[in-house]
């Protein structure tokens, strides 16, 4: 004998209650465990900002322990900076302004050789640029060697050649028409030198633990643009080619470690005598700057 139908058209309302009290309880606790997620990976994201690393591997070990690098010797010193009359300030930064609105990307170069010391003190130069908690998270590799720039071509254009074709819009391409850029780069065997700029997404201490590089991409980026004022400060012309899609087969070519992501590849030498750019005029004054 069935003795619950019953019971349910007694107490059907009590019923239907709880069970709507139970669809409530878990509800709010499914969302509260949705939003504790949420908030934590907010905290993870703002970190990842901080630390910059992209979609590389993180600072952390298996343990998920980092290393902040740190340097208990290192005292602090005075500081004295040369203080020039207002009449040489303004001379000095007049002229400085003056070469480096000289400064233009160079496509076309003469295979005349550089002193390798000359790209030595321009590197050094880049070095002195500031970082992150002073990690200095960048690496060059300067190639010289036609066999290896040879190489590099091959696997730049391929992707280029790919880039072109499929993975740059229309509008991309429009707007590069005005340089007439191809995907064809014969400068990178052309020119003397290649400087390939690496970023180093992280740091390795000796027993192989890893350390933080705080802003990576933003220091590295300062670094080049010291780069690129020592570059025509010394007379010689470049031009910033982004290897996309190239970086893994770059870094593996050039026997770099996987902590380093190249970022940058630049060609490095003399104009050649028939090159030619385009006409562009920089934003004036007013344009770029506000005083408040």
């Amino acid at each position: 004998m069935d003795v619950s139908a019953p019971f349910i058209a007694n107490y059907w309302q009590y019923i239907l209650t709880v069970c709507i009290g139970i669809i409530i309880v878990q509800f709010i606790q499914s969302f509260y465990k949705n939003s504790s997620s949420t908030n934590r990976s907010s905290v993870d994201d703002n970190r990842k900002i901080f630390v910059d690393n992209d979609d590389d591997e993180g600072c952390v070990d298996d343990n998920g322990n980092q290393s902040v690098p740190t340097d208990d010797d290192c005292e602090h010193i005075p500081y004295g900076m040369v203080r020039y009359p207002n009449d040489e300030m303004l001379t000095r930064s007049r002229h400085f302004y003056e070469e480096m609105n000289k400064r233009r990307s160079v496509r076309f170069f003469s295979d005349e050789p550089v002193a390798l010391n000359v790209i030595e003190n321009v590197l050094l130069t880049a070095g002195t640029a500031p970082s992150g908690a002073h990690t200095e998270p960048w690496f060059f590799a300067v190639v010289s060697n036609p066999e290896v720039k040879s190489s590099i071509r091959e696997i730049v254009e391929e992707e280029e050649r790919i880039n072109y074709a499929k993975r740059m819009g229309q509008k991309w391409l429009d707007d590069l028409e005005v340089i007439k850029t191809t995907w064809r780069k014969p400068y990178i065997e052309t020119a003397p030198y290649v400087i390939v700029v690496f970023k180093q997404v992280y740091g390795l201490k000796k027993d192989g633990t890893r350390i933080v590089h705080y802003y990576n991409e933003m220091s590295s980026s300062i670094c080049v643009g010291f780069l690129l004022a020592a570059l025509q400060n010394a007379g010689l012309a470049t031009v910033t080619s982004t290897p996309m899609n190239s970086g893994p087969r770059l870094r593996q070519l050039l026997g770099r470690p996987v902590n380093e992501k190249a970022i940058l590849l630049l060609p490095v030498g003399f104009p050649s005598s028939d090159a030619t750019v385009p006409n562009f005029h920089r934003k004036p004054l007013e344009e770029l700057m506000v005083t408040i």
